[in-house]
């Protein structure tokens, strides 16, 4: 299983590349293999990356800016839905993953399966 998330490597926007560390930190800190694609430093991965966003999760104005979050082909989606992810303990499940043994998502998903 590959995840590919969209950065930019273009200098000046702070918030993009804290969002983007922080995407980077949790991945690498739960062990998920991930490719990163730079849209700044190749076109061809900045086409891919706004032609494979559904129109639904598209900005009403303008392109999409990274992170945005892939499994393999598949959308997971941007920074705010992974954040929403986070918060809620569901990120494997954000990013179509079934969550390790004894992990806070695991549990938690054990303890809505009990309700």
């Amino acid at each position: 299983c590959s995840f590919f998330w969209f950065v930019s490597s273009s200098e000046g926007q702070n918030r993009i590349k804290k969002q983007q560390q922080d995407v980077m930190g949790f991945l690498a800190a739960n062990k998920i293999e991930f490719e990163e694609c730079d849209i700044a430093a190749n076109e061809a991965n900045r086409k891919w990356m706004r032609e494979n966003i559904p129109e639904e999760s598209r900005p009403a104005t303008g392109n999409p800016l990274p992170p945005q979050i892939f499994n393999e082909s598949k959308y997971c989606g941007n920074y705010e839905a992974f954040f929403d992810a986070r918060e809620d303990n569901a990120v494997y499940a954000f990013l179509g993953l079934t969550a390790p043994p004894g992990s806070k998502e695991a549990v938690a998903q054990a303890k809505k399966a009990q309700q």
